[in-house]
């Protein structure tokens, strides 16, 4: 199944600069496993060394946070958009 990844600024030197593109998969684990398939630079920002996601990162498919969902084992369908967010802190 093709979705639609939503890249944050952050992460869109890596990808040619793009705000979105497509991957495959039906989970958002097979979806990330494809994005580092074909831009291996985001590795490091979508998960941890051991596989798991990232912990400063928020991902939704469509407006649903995946923490709810099941993380990586969110299923997704055709024409889901997955938004990627990189936590935010600070202030004082």
């Amino acid at each position: 199944m093709a979705v639609e990844v939503r890249l944050p600024n952050i992460f869109r030197p890596v990808a040619a600069g793009r705000a979105s593109v497509r991957a495959e998969g039906a989970t958002v684990g097979e979806v990330f496993e494809d994005l580092v398939r074909q831009y291996p630079e985001l590795r490091a920002s979508l998960l941890t060394p051991e596989g798991e996601l990232h912990r400063h990162l928020n991902v939704f498919v469509n407006d649903d946070d995946i923490r709810y969902l099941g993380k990586l084992d969110a299923k997704v369908n055709d024409e889901d958009i997955v938004t990627l967010m990189p936590a935010v802190a600070g202030g004082a």
